[in-house]
């Protein structure tokens, strides 16, 4: 049985090539047959014969030149962070005084970043930089490894900053996310897996303004993140912190989660860029992330709250305070008592930009700083009411 298989795989082998030889002539005929046909119709054949396949060959190289050069501008502001840490384990052995020796283990992980000065400020997620205890280094696109050290992280979004003590390094540009459109390409550079450092991967934008539920390692909720964008770049072990890029080289934002394994795939998310461009800003200014603060405790509106409001759409969030643990609906003191906002109120926009599913109240407000003033749409009963809001600083 096996032989007689066998003898047929390679007589149609043969008969394969066969064929592609014979084949090969016959192309050759029919083209050079249509060849004299389009000159005898007057067809300009741009002297290639093939002025169509010719077209699509150009518009593939544009293509791909784009991606190339991307990469190119991007990849040496791209940035492998590694952490390590010193972690006890159970030490089966007893000394010979009756004492339990310790036992340590050194763990080691890896993340992305990416340089935003040229004095050695890099950026990347709060959970790539938030291990406890943890000794974090740097190596750059040319391979030189640095010391790093946590300055600050950022208490409402996935976001850190590390310093290294370096001059001249090459930096990224910055891109507009609100003004990206579904379907562009984009492109992923990370260390994955921890050790194929400034890998690349190419998709398009799925989607805008996604929420999700982020959970560690365990599978347990620990976050909700929302103003996502959405790829289908390949995201994976390690890419976390680091880029997502136009075909300009510009970062649009940082990647910082993927769906589970095994219920999907080529489904990523990245924190868009211009929800961390003040919290940047801030570490110039102040030497540390800081985020606006106004001072309410609240809850989306869903469906049942507008139900009870007598409110047509379920969108924005009700002030409202906790009296089981007697904590006020506003914060006595802060900018939101001195603008006179109250308990019940229903915000419903940030300067007449709505507040939805898709479209925190915090994802809408990181777009302002301390300092900054903003106009409150509320509902109040009846009533439309404008209020202006000067914004203070998120207590660390």
């Amino acid at each position: 049985m096996f032989k007689a298989n066998r003898s047929i795989i390679i007589f149609l082998s043969i008969l394969g090539f066969l064929s592609g030889i014979v084949g090969s002539f016959v192309g050759i005929a029919v083209i050079s047959s249509s060849v004299t046909i389009q000159h005898a119709l007057g067809i300009n054949t741009d002297n290639s014969g093939l002025p169509v396949a010719n077209r699509v060959e150009n518009v593939t190289v544009r293509e791909d030149s784009g991606v190339i050069d991307a990469v190119k501008k991007v990849t040496p502001a791209v940035v492998s962070i590694i952490f390590t840490k010193d972690v006890r384990v159970f030490n089966p052995f007893i000394s010979p005084f009756g004492d339990e020796q310790d036992m340590y283990q050194q763990q080691q992980g890896g993340g992305t970043g990416f340089v935003i000065t040229s004095d050695g400020l890099i950026a990347t997620n709060k959970h790539v930089a938030d291990i406890e205890g943890a000794q974090y280094s740097v190596i750059t696109a040319d391979g030189k490894k640095y010391d790093a050290q946590v300055i600050s992280k950022d208490p409402i979004y996935d976001f850190a900053i590390l310093r290294i003590e370096a001059k001249g390094l090459k930096t990224v540009e910055f891109g507009d996310s609100d003004n990206l459109e579904i379907g562009q390409r984009v492109i992923a550079v990370g260390n994955t897996l921890g050790e194929f450092q400034n890998s690349v991967t190419v998709g398009v934008l799925s989607g805008k303004e996604r929420s999700i539920q982020a959970t560690d390692g365990t599978g347990m909720a620990t976050t909700s993140i929302d103003n996502l964008l959405q790829t289908d770049a390949a995201i994976n072990e390690g890419n976390s912190g680091g880029p997502l890029v136009n075909l300009k080289g510009q970062v649009i934002g940082i990647n910082t989660a993927t769906a589970a394994k095994g219920q999907a795939e080529g489904v990523g998310f990245a924190i868009p860029i211009n929800s961390i461009k003040t919290a940047i800003d801030s570490i110039g200014k102040y030497g540390r992330i800081v985020r606006p603060y106004i001072g309410i405790r609240y809850v989306a509106v869903d469906e049942q709250i507008a139900a009870i409001k007598g409110i047509k759409e379920a969108k924005g969030i009700l002030v409202v305070g906790d009296s089981a643990n007697s904590l006020p609906a506003v914060i006595p003191g802060s900018p939101a008592e001195r603008a006179g906002i109250r308990e019940g109120d229903i915000i419903t926009a940030i300067n007449n930009d709505d507040i939805s599913k898709n479209q925190s109240f915090v994802a809408l407000l990181s777009r302002y700083a301390p300092g900054n003033e903003i106009t409150l749409n509320l509902t109040r009963g009846n009533d439309k009411i404008d209020l202006k809001v000067t914004l203070g600083e998120s207590p660390s």
